[in-house]
């Protein structure tokens, strides 16, 4: 696929505010300890594979092994309920984010939120979800507008 617009030359104003977003998250790891910084690239990695954004799968798989991440883990990710790679935090993070990013026609219940707050506190659990919302808008730009995957090294965006 081929950029059809370079929607950050359109929308400037916009990305700032999608750039101060992944400022915020950033923090989220660095200074607020809200999460790891590799169970957020495993969340954003899973979040773009179900939403089919090659360009972000290609980032945050690259984002994710500089952080850190195996080989088994970043190939069993599609499938991580059928493996024991992951720790019961990392589960239920994931969990999280497939709710979160599957939301039409599904209802995110009492019993996913109450095994979810085990593992993050009150506002781990809202930064957990601004980077949840956050990757699924990047994943709609990046698809709407053809952002082509393969080019991005790790480290490239600095936040």
């Amino acid at each position: 696929m081929s950029e059809r617009i370079n929607y950050i030359k359109y929308a400037p104003e916009a990305m700032e505010a999608m750039y101060n977003l992944e400022h915020y998250i950033a923090r989220c790891y660095r200074e607020r300890g809200s999460f790891e910084r590799s169970l957020l690239e495993l969340v954003k990695l899973r979040v773009s594979q179900i939403n089919g954004c090659a360009f972000c799968i290609d980032m945050h798989t690259k984002e994710a092994r500089a952080a850190g991440e195996t080989e088994q883990r970043l190939y069993g990710l599609n499938a991580w309920r059928e493996t024991n790679y992951y720790t019961p935090k990392e589960r239920a993070a994931l969990a999280w984010a497939e709710a979160n990013t599957l939301i039409a026609g599904n209802e995110i219940d009492d019993v996913l939120y109450g095994e979810t707050r085990e593992y993050f506190s009150e506002s781990a659990l809202v930064d957990l979800t601004l980077a949840i919302t956050t990757i699924n808008a990047w994943n709609r730009i990046a698809r709407s507008f053809g952002t082509e995957a393969g080019n991005y090294e790790a480290g490239n965006i600095a936040f």
